[in-house]
Formats: C-alpha cells, structure tokens, sequence
C-alpha cells in the first residue's frame, strides 16, 4: 500500500465515529395526552420545564411526539402502538387509560404517568416506594380530593343543603369519582344528585334540573370533554346564579366562582425531571412514584358579588389567588 493511500485510509477510520455521532437522530420522547393541546397547556409547559431542568431542551437535544386524545379514551391504544413502532426512549401518559394502553403495548419502553387518581389502587403499581417494572411517575390526586373541594364550597354556601355533581358518564373512573364525592358529600351532610352530561347538548338540560331541584352548590367533576367547554359552563352557572367549585384555576379565570387543585404545572415539571433521569440511564422501578404536596385554592371576588355571596375571611385567607 502506497504512503499516501495508507494516510487517506486512516484519516477516514479516525472521522468515522464523529461522523457516526453527528448522524445519530436526538431521542424521541412519546406523549400520550388526554385533553388537547389548549386544554393541557400548563401540563405541556411544565413537562417542557423539568426537561430543561434535567438539560434536555426540545428541539435541541430531543424531539417530542405529541399524539392528542381529546376526550376519547379509545384513541390510546392506537397511539400507544404508534409511539411504539417508531421506537420512542420513553412514553409520558397524562391518565390511567393512556398508562394502561402504553403498558399493554411494551413492557420494555420507560413509561412516567402523572394522574389524578392512585396509581395503586388503579393496579398501575405495586407499590409508591417500589413502581417495579417499566413503570414510574406523579400522582397529584385530583380525583382524589373530592372532601376538600366540597368543604370548601360548603363553606362557602353554608345554607345548600341539596349539592349537585355534574359527570361525564364517559369517564373511565366515572363510577370511583362519583362515589368518592357522594361519601364527601354524606360526611358534610349534605344531599348530592347526580347529574350526567356527555355533549354539550347535555348542559342545558342538566342545569335546568339543578334549578328544580333546588341545587343550592354544584361540583364539577374532573373532565377533559368539561375543560374544553368551560365558558360554557360558566356561563350556564352565573345564567342560573348556581355557585359552582371547578377542577382547573381555568374556570375562574373566565369567569367560575372558584378552583381546588394540586398544583398541575409542578407535578408536570416533575414529571419532565423523571423523563430526563430516564434519557440518562435511571431505571423506572429504582424511582419511587412521587405524591404532589402543594395545591391551590383560586377564588373570582367578581363572580361572588355577582352571586351576593361573602367569601368567609378563613376562606379568604388560605387562597393563594384571588381574581378581583
């Protein structure tokens, strides 16, 4: 071999791997989301959030899919199997119905959940400490707070004595959710109906029972399908003067009389920073599942005026936003 063959040859060997590098596609990260984008987009910008916080920047260093359900649970399977065949590095999951689609499509794949229900109970894990398997995330127990959203609200209109829960029959935990706020609602001693809406044409109908049934507080379950229609519903609410506690800080920024939640963007952000430690070789089943800690109470000043309600100062003084 000529001197100057031998040399080409060998500078190439040495660009190989710097060109094999520069080659490599960024990882992808798959999100299973129910809701719409519009809906979810303090959960999106939190997730985003505690990516950046774990040093990984969209665009930059990995690329997200996006793959919306809107409020038909149906559609997980499909996206799952979707986000599977085009070879993610993990699956993020906003519910236990896109957990379990993403589960029944790989048990290899990192999965991180974040919901609002127990994911013990909901036989997503073994266990908070020990996820085990491929299976790890944040419950901020939304759904499961039913007790503290009512005494609120009945502190609020401490003369209702007839509650109304508004549902979406839908709902995958539309039976657990319902049972948890009727065992709220006896424990408060008040009477709570049922009440069911499925389209929006089911809104004009179910708020014209409230009125004649004399509904006195009305409790706005947790919904994708209800935050997509929250003007709505707020405005059926003050049309019918029904003082109503709602799920998201997003209903009484348009208008709703107030708001109980854990706090979404930082069980998000959370859920970002779990992702990012798994893009960096941590095990799902060595991070115990983490529980939210800080929710927030938002009260409209304007809409309890409207409805000649006085917020009681206690109320008033554990608010961390109040909308005057």
């Amino acid at each position: 071999m000529r001197r100057r063959e031998f040399i080409t040859l060998i500078g190439g060997a040495a660009a190989w791997p710097l060109a094999a590098r520069a080659q490599q596609p960024i990882p992808v990260i798959g999100y299973l989301g129910l809701g719409t984008p519009e809906s979810q987009a303090n959960t999106v910008t939190g997730f985003r959030k505690g990516l950046s916080d774990s040093g990984y920047v969209e665009g930059r260093n990995i690329a997200i899919e996006f793959l919306w359900a809107g409020s038909q649970y149906d559609r997980f399977p499909a996206h799952a199997g979707d986000l599977v065949r085009r070879g993610v590095k993990v699956i993020f999951a906003n519910s236990p119905s896109a957990v379990r689609a993403a589960m029944a499509a790989t048990g290899i794949i990192p999965i991180v959940f974040l919901m609002g229900e127990d994911p013990v109970k909901e036989a997503i894990v073994p266990s908070l400490n020990r996820p085990s398997g491929n299976v790890t995330g944040i419950t901020d127990y939304g759904n499961q707070i039913a007790g503290k959203r009512l005494g609120l609200l009945c502190d609020i209109v401490p003369k209702a004595t007839v509650l109304a829960l508004l549902v979406n029959p839908t709902h995958p935990n539309v039976e657990s959710d319902t049972k948890d706020a009727q065992a709220a609602a006896a424990a408060l001693r008040r009477e709570l109906r049922v009440l069911r809406a499925s389209t929006e044409r089911d809104f004009d109908s179910a708020f014209s029972a409230m009125v004649q049934l004399g509904v006195g507080g009305l409790f706005v379950s947790i919904d994708p399908f209800f935050s997509e229609k929250r003007e709505t519903l707020v405005a059926l609410a003050a049309r019918h003067a029904i003082p109503a506690t709602y799920f998201r800080r997003e209903y009484p920024a348009v208008g709703g009389l107030m708001s109980y939640e854990a706090d979404r963007f930082e069980a998000s952000r959370q859920a970002g920073v779990y992702v990012g430690r798994i893009l960096m070789g941590a095990k799902p089943a060595d991070l115990p599942v983490l529980q939210s800690s800080k929710f927030n109470l938002v009260i409209n000043l304007k809409t309890a005026k409207a409805l000649g309600l006085e917020i009681p100062p206690g109320v008033l003084a554990i608010a961390d936003e109040v909308i005057e």
